[in-house]
């Protein structure tokens, strides 16, 4: 566990102005540790489905199917900075070739026994398996190493569940738990209720203990479902009022820019680099997962919105994609994508695969093409000059910034520029005075070629929305519609 050190500073000249949101909710989930010593943890690990997952000593456990070593082990080295950004202490961490995962235990017999030599020699209380277990594969595992077994999809949920803030995350992220859990409940099989269900009572029975007779595993079962069908009324309501707010920035033209990308890959630091927006800034991963949304404008005046969304990993559990639709759909009906790019990962090119390979799947249900890409490669003050010209040359069109340094940032705004769509319809009108709310409009949300002031009013050469167009038609002096 890593030993952390508070320290009080009360020089208010410290401090330039008042936190920014992100710098308070880090302070929030910097206050929350573990304390070593203190444990609740239940001793029969058979009933590991009904506590909250305290992870504290961990070894980690992977299989290698396919592809390189290096491969095997940057996934591994994943999980455990997964299982820390979790709460853990990693221990040990093992990793086993087989052709496929074994269908009873996820490794072999042999190496069940040394992993469970490993879990005593090291006091570690918890393995994570890197993969999503089947339900018979998660109980014999339990079963031989004699402490609680996790696997990637619920490490996941549970990093979600500790950095969800707004309502609607929580929901999606509570959402997608219980969607991992139904089909992995075990309670106590033979141990019916009180109530027998139709004639089991017997005579002897009595009136009032004729009933149901169910398990605590049904029961527990149909509790659940109820929760889901809940969730998702909620979560349908929310998408509701997303829908609106998305509908109004439809209606009113404005374009859209989303930021995605790979997990720890640095959007936020970007969104606060184009913005100001001073949303939380952590290296860890899954450090932000609800969206934000903030305005920005171009250097010839248009305005236009820029939409952090939440991060993508490798085997991103399917549960979450569903949970959180109608959050990734909002990249989806993007004008732009921001894909950022980590420049100083040793593996950029599989973190683009599998944000495509998300997006891709919500896109395919959604029967609509993806929007235009741009790729960022963030992060290159800490990547050298040989990768940088090899991810160049891998990823071309790529912009290169700093989102820390601010390096590249000028260059990706007039960029960002040139991507965006332009206003239709090109109007000459002289405005009078008397009407400056029209020239306002057409500085916010048009490209102005030309201004003049003149006598009778202001005379504007510019390009605009048809809607605005129309509004401007009245003091048009010659008009080209392009």
């Amino acid at each position: 566990m890593t030993e952390l050190t508070h320290t009080e500073d009360h020089d208010d000249e410290l401090y330039d102005g008042d936190p920014s949101t992100g710098e308070m909710e880090l302070e929030d989930r910097a206050s929350l540790r573990r304390v070593r010593g203190l444990s609740t943890e239940l001793e029969d690990v058979t009933e590991v489905e009904y506590r909250q997952l305290r992870l504290e000593r961990v070894v980690l456990v992977g299989v290698w199917t396919e592809g390189t070593a290096l491969q095997s082990e940057a996934s591994l080295a994943e999980l455990a900075r997964l299982a820390e950004t979790a709460g853990s202490e990693v221990l040990e961490g093992l990793i086993q070739r087989r052709p496929k995962p074994d269908p009873a235990t996820y490794i072999g017999s042999g190496k069940v026994k040394e992993l469970r030599d490993i879990v005593s020699s090291t006091g570690a209380d918890t393995v994570i398996c890197d993969g999503e277990l089947s339900p018979g594969q998660l109980r014999q595992l339990e079963e031989k190493v004699k402490v609680k077994v996790i696997d990637r999809t619920a490490l996941i949920l549970d990093i979600f569940a500790q950095h969800a803030r707004s309502k609607e995350g929580k929901a999606q992220v509570e959402l997608a738990q219980l969607q991992y859990l139904i089909p992995r409940l075990r309670g106590w099989g033979a141990s019916l209720s009180r109530q027998a269900g139709g004639r089991a009572g017997g005579a002897n029975g009595g009136v009032g203990l004729r009933g149901p007779g169910e398990t605590k595993l049904e029961t527990d079962r149909r509790r659940i479902n109820k929760r889901v069908a809940k969730l998702r009324r909620e979560i349908a309501a929310m998408d509701t009022i997303r829908e609106t707010k998305r509908g109004r920035r439809l209606a009113n033209e404005v374009p859209s820019v989303a930021i995605v990308g790979y997990t720890n890959a640095g959007k936020s630091s970007l969104l606060n680099a184009l913005t100001g927006a001073g949303v939380l800034v952590e290296d860890a991963l899954f450090a932000t997962l609800d969206p934000t949304t903030r305005r920005a404008q171009t250097a010839d005046g248009r305005g236009y919105t820029l939409t952090d969304t939440v991060g993508f990993v490798r085997h991103l559990p399917h549960q979450l994609v569903d949970a959180f639709r109608s959050t990734l759909e909002e990249a989806a009906d993007a004008d732009l994508l921001l894909h950022v790019v980590d420049g100083s990962d040793p593996a950029p090119e599989e973190q683009v695969s599998a944000v495509r390979e998300v997006l891709g799947e919500i896109t395919r249900k959604r029967k609509e093409p993806l929007p235009p890409e741009l790729l960022v490669i963030n992060k290159i003050d800490a990547s050298d000059e040989v990768s940088l010209a090899r991810l160049r040359h891998a990823l071309a069109g790529s912009v290169p910034v700093s989102a820390r340094t601010g390096a590249g940032i000028a260059e990706l705004v007039e960029v960002i520029a040139d991507r965006l769509p332009r206003p239709e319809v090109t109007v000459d009108v002289l405005v009078p005075y008397a009407r400056g709310e029209l020239v306002a409009r057409a500085h916010a949300d048009g490209e102005v070629l030309e201004e003049e002031h003149v006598e009778d009013g202001t005379r504007l050469l510019v390009r605009v929305r048809p809607d605005l167009a129309a509004a401007l038609r009245d003091y048009e002096t010659n008009s080209t519609r392009t």
